[in-house]
């Protein structure tokens, strides 16, 4: 916990209560939660926090550069610690909706640009849409059933 509250507070902010547990729920759930779901998980601990803390403290850590926000989807943005992405890139599986990290090997070229045509590159982000090596095993077992 004390390892959370100096990232918090070595970022500038505040670390209260809940956004030390909302930060230790992104470190030990490294499945890209989106916000409904920290909410849904955190609120079983802390039946007072609301939606709007919950967004507001990822809104606050995204700002600060404690945390990444990922929209693969289109319809929902997903959220991951900054400190645990070295360079990678995510997969998503259309079938099982699971969105998890691969590492690629264009990584160290891309994390190298510090602009492009003329334009100053903050941050990059590349990802994969397809059926993961899991639902491809089961869809096999199904069809040989």
């Amino acid at each position: 916990m004390n390892n959370i509250k100096n990232l918090i507070d070595d970022k500038g902010v505040k670390p209260t209560y809940h956004r030390i547990k909302i930060l230790e729920f992104l470190q030990n759930n490294k499945n890209h939660p989106t916000a409904d779901k920290i909410y849904e998980e955190i609120v079983k601990y802390i039946p007072t926090i609301s939606k709007t803390t919950v967004y507001n403290t990822l809104k606050i850590f995204v700002e600060k550069e404690i945390i990444e926000e990922l929209t693969i989807t289109g319809n929902e943005t997903h959220y991951e610690l900054t400190e645990d992405t070295g360079p990678h890139h995510h997969f998503y599986c259309t079938q099982c909706k699971t969105i998890f990290d691969i590492e690629a090997e264009c990584n160290q070229e891309c994390s190298k640009k510090n602009d492009i045509d003329g334009n100053k590159v903050q941050s990059y982000q590349c990802y994969y849409k397809g059926i993961c090596c899991n639902c491809l095993r089961k869809n096999n077992n199904e069809m040989n059933n």
